[in-house]
């Protein structure tokens, strides 16, 4: 009875994680690693384990970096289940489809430039027939039932408030009549969220898994946060000039569109166009709106209201990409919402070409943006960026607005593990190297918690579970 550490290991990228009990093999998570060159290099390498010895996924959530390598699993032979909640199984049904045709894209752009020099042509990672055939091995479990997958194994997914369907997995094991209660927290949202609810509190674990991404810092209040936006909303509306948010197509995207709305006329939304931008972030948003038994109070409350009366009157719909190419022609008064949230591709790149040289231009960062990624380097203050192979200056007003991340911070994350009575060991995975040895500081000097943090191909026996040193 063992569990080893396979991806998101000091990265926020990758996310997977190898259950070994009474004979059957299963993992946490199958995500793709995401960001530098070098960290997206490592999804053609081979697993570090044989796919086809795998008995079954379990899958905290649709973001590509917990869910995207599993159609790269099926096609080296796994053939097992992939459980997941309901609402996650429809995500990943848009997710890993778009997916595979980035994928797609990709390879049809590398080998024009390698056919030019003569090199060998390389494959997709994989295509959307692949991320399409991956979906029958889906089996959606609401939240909060407990369902015995595997003898000596038993699943129950709690509601983890970052995204729609996002889960705290809790696993019960047995094996040779020893018992061991696993909880992996997945991505933990932050209290508050739009939409969402908060993350259900766990009091009982011998492990926990527990992600770090903000682990070495505290959000702004959420009353902040809306006053900051408001703030760059007004100073901008007598001027000329366009607003970019770069956005996470799922759970990003809704919740900015629905905090616009029910700030509509507080915040004189009604002077801008709003365009959603994104193909991938409207069927998502169709997804949230299947599944709206799953919002918290509030935002249950406004979508009752919202069928009879539209929650953002002036928001506009881009699906096709001549419709997209239209808005480049827009120099003023444009809310633009365009993934990818980190600006590693998608539609914001064009927009940001198009844009980020004007002075009058203001891009509003509103999520975690990884190491080598564009969108860090805007954080960061880069005086200009690439782009096709382009460089473009950075003239426009850069604004990172923290609060509004889909993560729980620092405070959220010691409350929530200080909820478990016993105060059970802890891995620390998904967090860069910095944010992990923060949480584990604050961790072991708050709660008196045993700590590691994961070391990628690391194991830790569950019988004993004896920590290694981090």
């Amino acid at each position: 009875m063992e569990i080893q550490f396979v991806g998101a290991t000091k990265d926020v990228t990758g996310s997977c994680h190898l259950v070994k009990v009474a004979g059957h093999k299963i993992l946490l998570d199958c995500g793709l690693f995401q960001g530098r060159r070098e960290d997206e290099a490592r999804n053609r390498k081979p697993f570090p384990f044989n796919p086809g010895e795998i008995d079954a996924v379990v899958l905290s959530h649709a973001h590509i970096d917990h869910s995207g390598r599993i159609p790269l699993l099926v096609k080296a032979g796994f053939k097992g289940p992939i459980y997941t909640q309901k609402a996650s199984r429809d995500l990943c049904r848009i997710m890993l489809k778009d997916s595979g045709y980035l994928h797609e894209k990709d390879a049809e752009w590398d080998n024009r430039k390698r056919e030019r020099k003569g090199l060998s042509l390389v494959e997709p990672l994989y295509t959307v027939e692949d991320a399409q055939a991956t979906m029958r091995q889906f089996k959606g479990i609401d939240y909060d039932i407990k369902k015995k997958i595997l003898s000596g194994i038993t699943l129950r997914f709690r509601d983890a408030g970052h995204i729609l369907g996002s889960a705290i997995v809790e696993l019960w094991l047995e094996e040779n009549g020893v018992k061991r209660k696993i909880v992996f927290s997945g991505d933990l949202g932050n209290a508050g969220e739009p939409i969402l609810r908060d993350p259900t509190m766990i009091d009982e674990a011998d492990l926990v898994l527990m992600e770090s991404t903000y682990g070495d810092r505290l959000h702004r209040s959420r009353e902040a946060t809306w006053e900051e936006i408001h703030e760059i909303a007004s100073t901008i509306k007598n001027k000329s000039g366009n607003i970019l948010i770069p956005a996470f197509a799922v759970g990003r995207s809704q919740g900015i569109i629905y905090t616009f709305g029910k700030n509509y006329l507080d915040w004189e939304l009604d002077r801008w166009k709003v365009f959603l931008d994104s193909p991938m972030a409207i069927e998502a948003t169709e997804v949230y709106v299947r599944h709206s038994d799953l919002y918290d109070e509030e935002a249950a409350e406004l979508w009752r209201h919202a069928k009879e009366k539209p929650l953002l009157p002036n928001l506009r719909l881009t699906r096709t990409a001549n419709q997209s190419m239209q808005l480049n022609k827009i120099h003023s008064g444009a809310i633009i919402i365009a993934g990818s949230g980190m600006c590693t591709g998608g539609r914001i790149r064009h927009h940001l070409k198009h844009n980020i040289w004007r002075s009058d231009c203001h891009v509003i960062i509103v999520g975690f943006q990884a190491r080598g990624t564009t969108g860090r380097a805007l954080v960061d203050g880069t005086d200009s960026i690439k782009l096709w192979g382009e460089t473009i200056r950075v003239a426009a007003k850069i604004h990172t607005v923290g609060g509004l991340s889909a993560h729980a911070d620092q405070a959220g994350l010691l409350k929530w593990y200080q909820n478990f009575k016993n105060r059970p060991p802890i891995v620390l995975v998904h967090g860069e190297e910095e944010a992990m040895g923060t949480m584990a500081e604050v961790l072991e000097t708050k709660a008196g918690a045993k700590v590691t943090m994961a070391e990628a191909g690391m194991k830790i026996d569950l019988v004993n579970l004896k920590l290694p040193p981090s």
